[in-house]
Formats: C-alpha cells, sequence, structure tokens
C-alpha cells in the first residue's frame, strides 16, 4: 500500500484570515517502508512573514522571495501524491492550507476522506498522554538531535517513523499486526473527518426569582469588601 507523509509550513495558523503555506515536504512510503522518493517545494507567500512564524521554521521574505508561487508546483505537488492516503501530524490543520491553496488555483481540494491524523492515531494508543511530535519521538526513541527548527521534509521525515511506531513497529514487517494496523487508521480516520454541526450559544441569563434570591443573599452580607 502506497502511503504519503507530509508536513507544511506556514505564515500563521488560520489560511482563512490570509496566512499562506510556504513549505511542504512529502514522503513515499509502500507498505509502511520509506522508498527514498519524496517532493518538496518552498513557495512565495506573497505577504510578510509574521516574526513569530519565523521562530518556529526560520523562512524569512527574503529567502523565500525568489522561490515559485504554489500554482507553479501545484501539478507536480498532486502528480506526487496521487490518490494515496495522505498522513501528517495534526492532519486537519495542514489540509486547511493545502486545500485553500489549491482552491486558490482554481484547483480541486484533496478528499479529506483520503486524511490519516497520526495525532488521532496517537490518542488511540496513548490516552492521556503527551502528542506532540517532539513527544512522541522520544516514546519511540526516534533521533531528533538534528531538528533546531521546524522544516517541513525533516518533520516528515520523523513522522514517518512516529507512524511506523504507532500503526505496529517492526512487527508489520513480520504480517503479525496487518489487522490491528487497518483498525487503528479506519479509526482514527473517524475520528479526525466528523464534522460537528455548529450550535447557537446557549442563553445564561438569570431569570427574575433567581436574581431575587440574589439580592436577598447579599442582603445578609456584613461589611461586603465590594464596597470598603
Amino acid at each position: 500500500m502506497r502511503e504519503i507523509i507530509f508536513d507544511t509550513e506556514t505564515t500563521g495558523l488560520d489560511p482563512k484570515t490570509g496566512d499562506r503555506m510556504v513549505e511542504i515536504g512529502c514522503i513515499e512510503m509502500v507498505n509502511r517502508v520509506t522508498t527514498g522518493q519524496t517532493f518538496h517545494a518552498y513557495f512565495n507567500p506573497d505577504r510578510d512573514m509574521p516574526q513569530a512564524a519565523e521562530a518556529v521554521h526560520g523562512l524569512s521574505i527574503t529567502f523565500l522571495s525568489d522561490k515559485p508561487r504554489f500554482h507553479e508546483r501545484a501539478a507536480d505537488l498532486l502528480a506526487f501524491l496521487g490518490d494515496s492516503p495522505l498522513v501528517a501530524h495534526n492532519a486537519g490543520f495542514d489540509f486547511g492550507f493545502l486545500n485553500t491553496e489549491l482552491e486558490m488555483c482554481g484547483l480541486d481540494p484533496v478528499d479529506r476522506a483520503r486524511m490519516i491524523d497520526t495525532v488521532a492515531l496517537a490518542r488511540i494508543r496513548h490516552p492521556g498522554a503527551k502528542l506532540s511530535l517532539d513527544a512522541l519521538c522520544s516514546r519511540y526513541g526516534i533521533d531528533r538531535s538534528h531538528r533546531t527548527l521546524h522544516g517541513a521534509l525533516l518533520d516528515a521525515e520523523l513522522l514517518a517513523q512516529v507512524y511506523v511506531e504507532l500503526t505496529g513497529g517492526r512487527q508489520i514487517g513480520l504480517h503479525l499486526a496487518e489487522d490491528a494496523v487497518d483498525s487503528l487508521v479506519a479509526a482514527s480516520v473517524t475520528l479526525t473527518v466528523r464534522e460537528r454541526p455548529l450550535r447557537p450559544a446557549r442563553p445564561h441569563r438569570p431569570n427574575e426569582t433567581e436574581l431575587a434570591a440574589h439580592a436577598a443573599f447579599l442582603e445578609t452580607v456584613k461589611a461586603p469588601l465590594w464596597q470598603s
């Protein structure tokens, strides 16, 4: 089975408010073994880079200014992704930016049914534990000493190792846990793509009886601090 592990770097947290993708790194896995095939690109976002974002990934506007726009590499990216499942850590974030960029190019978004979220996988395997990529690398003894800043391809490489561990580790090669892995991945997809309806805020104003009871209670308070 072919899968793509990917990560993105961005100018901020929300593509709906104008934040843009500035880097994407993708790694091909077949039967949960990396093949050496990758896709990596930087993008000129045509906007400023907030200092907080640059502190995370180290990508300045000066560095990105001569890089291609997303639409110039979109076809190459889609060809690499193919129709494979796409694995990401906190995948909704990365899918949000990827699909926003595709829609801005007039292209169809990637179907979220293809999304596998390793945060959801980790939550099933390790309930109550820390779920960051750093924490999972520590849990599984994955060396990240060369990671001083976030980088899309570097983080995808680390995530590929984490994904193998989350889905059965070395047992995958012995075909001892395939049913368990398939069930785990299916559960993570179900947890990830479920949409919750927007509910209006509930009224919380006190009624007349509650206001009268509160006023009566205040009359019993001797020398209240709020009047001193």
